[in-house]
């Protein structure tokens, strides 16, 4: 398996990521709402997969569009984009995929509806393609920060169950194991969703990869104990400054690495860079249900029922705190406002 989503036959199915690793469960997105769904719901999930995701889900969404006139047309389509910008808030590329959809079939008033249906459908395949050769490109550049015999620890899930290719930060990982045959990966869980023990301990598994699972309050007793030699994690949305929003955990993790001397790496593609925004300040974040909390895989309650919950999904880890982060358009090192606008701008 090299990605968790398939569009065949004007048709697009999504492994549903909520049922790994006891299941591997495909489902058929059929609408609108389905699609919605599947994002909100985590059945599809990644930052990178989730645009690829949202541009099939604009097409599914409009190809059925029987009402005449361009008008109608075109009232239908912002109605849709508007009601997947809702999903979930803090992948920028859920935004950046929607409106790149959005831009290209307003450049093209005048066409037919059919045809404007037909261009929706190139831009979501091309934007899947052009995911596919990003994670090619960031597994180069990032393999370069590994060395034989590293021992790395990783974050959430960052592999072929959360983009179109090999993954991000997993991606690097994979190409590192298959350069040196020797790598050790170390797996925190990932509370409260265990993205890591249920989704990247699966992909490593299937790749038979030395793979260690650790609970998230453990990674500070490996650090110390000198058994991690560099960190690569994921991320949803990177600012202007390079502060970085990723799945909760992901700034414990820098702040350990700096005390503990650690290279903290950041992987990501140039689609998840928002540079409208200076500052992690001013990323929204996904508040989620409280049941996340209090009940394991959604069916176990682990704590009384009523008790209050707090569960954000992200954090925001400040641009001090990273080493460096690994793009599709090379390695970006401090300072980072200067590298980045270099690197995007000129």
């Amino acid at each position: 398996m090299t990605s968790a989503l398939i569009f065949k036959n004007q048709k697009l199915y999504y492994l549903d990521q909520r049922k790994l690793p006891l299941k591997e469960e495909w489902k058929e997105c059929k609408n609108l709402r389905e699609a919605f769904l599947a994002i909100r719901e985590l059945r599809i999930r990644g930052a990178p997969l989730i645009g690829v995701f949202a541009g099939y889900s604009v097409y599914i969404a409009m190809k059925n569009h029987r009402e005449k006139g361009e008008i109608k047309f075109f009232k239908s389509l912002e109605r849709v984009i508007s009601f997947l910008k809702t999903s979930r808030p803090t992948a920028v590329n859920l935004f950046w995929a929607l409106d790149r959809i959005k831009r290209i079939v307003y450049q093209n008033k005048g066409k037919s509806i059919k045809e404007l249906k037909e261009l929706i459908l190139k831009e979501a395949k091309m934007i899947h393609y052009e995911d596919i050769l990003l994670c090619r490109r960031i597994s180069r550049n990032g393999v370069r920060l590994i060395k034989k015999g590293d021992r790395i620890l990783t974050h959430c899930n960052t592999g072929f169950l959360a983009t179109s290719g090999e993954g991000t930060a997993l991606g690097v990982i994979y190409e590192g194991v298959r350069r040196y045959k020797n790598i050790k990966v170390y797996v925190d869980e990932t509370r409260p969703l265990l993205q890591g023990a249920r989704l990247t301990s699966w992909e490593l598994t299937k790749r038979k990869i030395d793979a260690t699972l650790i609970t998230d309050n453990m990674a500070a007793y490996l650090m110390q104990r000198r058994e991690i030699d560099k960190i690569f994690v994921g991320a949803d949305r990177i600012t202007r400054c390079g502060d970085v929003a990723n799945k909760i955990g992901t700034y414990n993790l820098a702040v350990l690495a700096k005390y503990h001397h650690l290279p903290f790496y950041v992987v990501a593609p140039s689609t998840s860079f928002d540079l409208t925004i200076e500052k992690g300040e001013e990323i929204s974040i996904e508040q989620r249900s409280p049941d996340e909390v209090r009940k394991v895989l959604g069916r176990i309650y682990i704590s009384p029922k009523r008790v209050r919950v707090y569960n954000p999904a992200f954090d925001v880890t400040p641009h001090r705190l990273i080493s460096a982060i690994v793009t599709d358009r090379g390695i970006i090192k401090p300072p980072f406002r200067e590298n980045i606008l270099k690197v995007f701008y000129g």
